[in-house]
């Protein structure tokens, strides 16, 4: 397993798609299907992650992920995910979706997520990453809000689930 574990900036992770929903990626009412909007969510990360990595990036897992406004037929969907936190072999990536209105311009958050890649080698194994700097207090400030958020998401979930049994 290479050993490197030098430190790579997150403005180096950052990621932004645009996709135009189109109907056949639509459910009956004309609004994104959530399988196509996972789908971007974990390309967008992934590239995100081996970006940062310097690696290819496999997705180990996705969070909770809640739908707080659609996506019409023919509305833009944009994508943005950068790496905010790394374990040894692990990348966690903030992915957030919003929508446009590209007759008025009008966005609108859609949904927000959290994903962990694992970095593999060119044999298929887990290796190293690097750590996540921050060079701007821009960049301090988005690493700080997607620690504080995803913990907050994590003792949530572990708060229903103390509740559920």
């Amino acid at each position: 397993m290479d050993e490197t574990n030098e430190a790579v900036p997150l403005s180096e992770s950052q990621t932004e798609m645009t996709e135009m929903l189109l109907p056949d990626s639509t459910n009956a009412l004309g609004r994104a299907l959530g399988g196509v909007v996972l789908h971007w969510m974990d390309i967008c990360g992934a590239i995100s992650a081996m970006r940062f990595a310097n690696r290819q990036c496999v997705t180990a897992s996705m969070d909770h992920v809640d739908f707080i406004a659609p996506i019409d037929v023919g509305e833009i969907a944009v994508v943005k995910a950068y790496a905010f936190n790394t374990g040894r072999t692990s990348v966690d990536v903030k992915v957030d979706v919003h929508s446009e209105d590209p007759r008025t311009g009008e966005k609108q958050e859609t949904t927000t997520s959290f994903l962990t890649f694992v970095a593999i080698d060119d044999d298929g194994n887990p290796t190293t990453v690097p750590d996540v700097v921050c060079e701007t207090d821009a960049e301090k400030q988005l690493r700080q809000e997607a620690v504080e958020k995803r913990q907050k998401e994590l003792e949530s979930i572990i708060e229903r689930m103390r509740e559920d049994y």
